[in-house]
């Protein structure tokens, strides 16, 4: 079972609130998401299932809080989805196809300003926890990181998401956003979004993708 308190527990409320520091994510900026096709490119996962840094998680009443998550580049995404378990290690390493069978690539932006809590690694000097306690930690530590996002959802009620230099691919930030505070009507997509297998264009990127990180797609 995997030990929360490894990761260092989130601060009391009124010392959280004070310690975040706020980030403007303006309208406009892009984020690209690559995620199941079930999901429209701007709908929330319902944020009850999965197992991610940062969800699923729950607010105060312990209700599941939707959330959705981009980078901004593709290879962010990318990385952070279809190539998220590849490991560190030298020689071959393989992704299947029937991981990118139902994943489509979409480019969505807000159409107004987000505030999100800064997660890099000056603001989290600020907020008195290491960067490898809460960003490059594995996925044994995912329930203690969960609790920060939840400590951060609860004692900061003008935030509307997290965001970081992505683990992944450290050219890019990684956000995640609570779908309680940002509708769905606040984001627009740029266009269709593009199956990963099924588009030439789409594929050929993950393609390129997988050669420069060593991986053969199966």
């Amino acid at each position: 079972m995997a030990d929360a308190a490894a990761v260092p527990p989130p601060p009391a409320p009124v010392d959280l609130a004070v310690a975040i520091t706020p980030l403007v994510w303006p309208a406009g900026r892009v984020l690209h998401r690559v995620h199941p096709d079930a999901y429209g490119a701007t709908v929330f996962n319902p944020g009850v299932n999965g197992n991610a840094r940062f969800s699923p998680i729950r607010d105060g009443s312990g209700a599941p809080i939707p959330t959705l998550y981009g980078g901004t580049s593709f290879d962010c995404a990318a990385m952070e989805t279809v190539f998220h378990d590849v490991p560190h290690a030298p020689g071959l390493k393989t992704v299947g196809r029937h991981r990118i069978a139902d994943k489509v690539h979409a480019v969505i932006a807000p159409t107004r300003d987000l505030a999100l809590a800064d997660l890099t690694a000056t603001a989290l000097r600020r907020l008195g926890v290491r960067r490898g306690d809460l960003i490059d930690t594995e996925k044994d530590r995912y329930p203690g990181t969960r609790l920060w996002a939840e400590a951060i959802h609860a004692a900061c009620p003008a935030l509307e998401g997290l965001a970081w230099v992505s683990r992944q691919d450290d050219r890019a930030m990684a956000v995640v956003l609570f779908g309680d505070r940002i509708a769905s009507t606040d984001l627009a997509a740029a266009g269709p979004s593009r199956p990963l297998l099924a588009d030439v264009a789409a594929y050929g990127e993950l393609l390129a993708l997988a050669e420069r990180i060593g991986v053969l797609v199966v």
